[in-house]
């Protein structure tokens, strides 16, 4: 019971979270919880962090090692698992979790789904209704059955009949009772009987198992062979709790294979079925006690406060931190690789490496441009010099010396341009245009 805080006593948030944690652990001593895994962590320690959820909720869970090692498998992300757990308090959040002692894969709500969508349907087809079922024979005279040949349901009939009514003849349709070929075999032997025409009625079933072994009697194919059946079917499949689709279109249904003989086979000892019917009484009731028994062993346990429990407390509390710290650890060292890689590529930006490649790569563009640029600019100066000489050559005596015509240089090497700047006798050289000539002056003609 949770102290109510008074006016000179108030609870502590420690004390709070201790008195909670007793209330929900002894409300809930052991509970079975289905959902899917997420949040999975498995720290070095070896226990199993994870959230259960489902389309509305979630709840925090953790698995200890010594538990979670007889599992068997380990689950992941995603995966949809039924656990075995109580409830706890993590004291130092304030969070409640669920303490999980055994876990399992869940397959069985496909199963179920498949299961309920095929009862609607054949219930919808008037498959199910009492108005189309047959009675039993009072006293069957031939009694076939369908099951496996090697199973318990088989031994437990004969076992029954020969206890019972050791004289009924009993044939046997051998078939296999799980497995993928399963249904088919079921019907095949179904319809193997009904050809016989030997037996007056047919016990189909198996024992018990799980939903995914009983399966074969949920298949379509298999109700609609008992429906079909010309010889009134009793459907014994599994245990009393497990109802099948084939108990549903069966004529009667037996809640074992043992009970399918009982109802069939004549009572010869009613005081001894009796005795069998308190004896079962009591084994449920011894059984019921027993289990009451446990659960209040149970709860006395949890009270006392073991001292296994605080360090289980703080080994959560340490597997919590070192999460946080690999968290954390793995997010600066991205930061850091983040950072890294900004720098590298402003260094590569900047580099005197790079630089030097694009001065290289404008000196080689230079190399290849400047003979071209040489050449264009000699070709416009020796154009420019074929201009320049054919005008100098134009003006030039040395072109009026190729006519025949010569130039007279006195002795002081002036051009005579009049024959009043010589005297008679005086020697004159003349300039050819090849070559040159010595002469003397003999007489003077003035000219106008």
């Amino acid at each position: 019971m949770i102290m109510q805080p008074t006016a000179n006593r108030a609870l502590s948030v420690s004390a709070l979270n201790r008195q909670v944690k007793s209330l929900l652990e002894h409300s809930f001593l052991s509970i079975q919880v289905i959902g899917e895994i997420s949040n999975f962590a498995r720290p070095s320690s070896g226990h199993w962090y994870f959230t259960l959820k489902d389309a509305k909720a979630q709840v925090r869970c953790a698995m200890f090692r010594n538990s979670n090692q007889r599992t068997g498998f380990v689950p992941r992300e995603g995966d949809e698992v039924l656990v075995t757990a109580r409830v706890s308090l993590y004291e130092g959040r304030g969070d409640y979790q669920l303490i999980c002692e055994r876990m399992e894969k869940s397959g069985l709500g496909q199963l179920q789904q498949a299961f309920d969508a095929l009862k609607a349907k054949l219930d919808k087809e008037g498959l199910f209704d009492s108005a189309r079922k047959r009675p039993l024979p009072l006293h069957p005279k031939h009694l076939g059955v369908v099951t496996s040949p090697s199973g318990a349901a088989i031994h437990d009939i004969l076992t029954v009949l020969k206890r019972r009514f050791p004289g009924l003849p009993v044939t046997l349709y051998p078939t296999a009772v799980q497995g993928q070929e399963a249904a088919s075999q079921i019907v095949s032997a179904i319809d193997l009987a009904n050809r016989h025409g030997q037996c007056d009625v047919l016990i189909v079933g198996r024992g018990g198992g799980s939903l995914e072994d009983l399966w074969p009697f949920n298949e379509e194919i298999v109700a609609r062979a008992i429906a079909a059946s010309a010889i009134p079917v009793v459907s014994a499949v599994g245990h009393e709790v497990d109802i099948s689709i084939s108990d549903l279109v069966a004529d009667q249904r037996a809640a074992t294979p043992s009970a399918a003989a009982e109802l069939l086979s004549p009572d010869r000892h009613a005081l001894v079925l009796r005795l069998n019917q308190l004896r079962r009484r009591l084994e449920s009731r011894i059984g019921w006690q027993l289990e009451r028994k446990r659960h209040q062993l149970l709860a006395a346990r949890q009270r006392l406060r073991h001292p296994g429990e605080r360090v289980r407390e703080h080994m959560q509390a340490l597997d919590r931190l070192e999460i946080r710290l690999q968290r954390a650890a793995l997010r600066l060292l991205e930061q850091r690789r983040s950072r890294l890689t900004d720098l590298n590529a402003r260094l590569q930006r900047v580099t005197p490496a790079r630089l030097l490649d694009q001065y290289r790569h404008q000196l080689q563009q230079l190399q290849l441009l400047l003979p071209r640029l040489m050449q264009r600019h000699l070709e416009r100066n020796r154009l420019r010099l074929a201009q320049q000489s054919g005008k100098l050559q134009s003006v030039s005596p040395l072109a009026t010396l190729e006519r025949g015509y010569s130039i007279l240089l006195n002795p002081a090497g002036q051009a005579v341009s009049s024959a009043e700047q010589v005297s008679p006798g005086e020697r004159l050289k003349a300039r050819l245009h090849k070559g040159r000539l010595t002469c003397t002056v003999d007489s003077i003609e003035p000219g106008e």
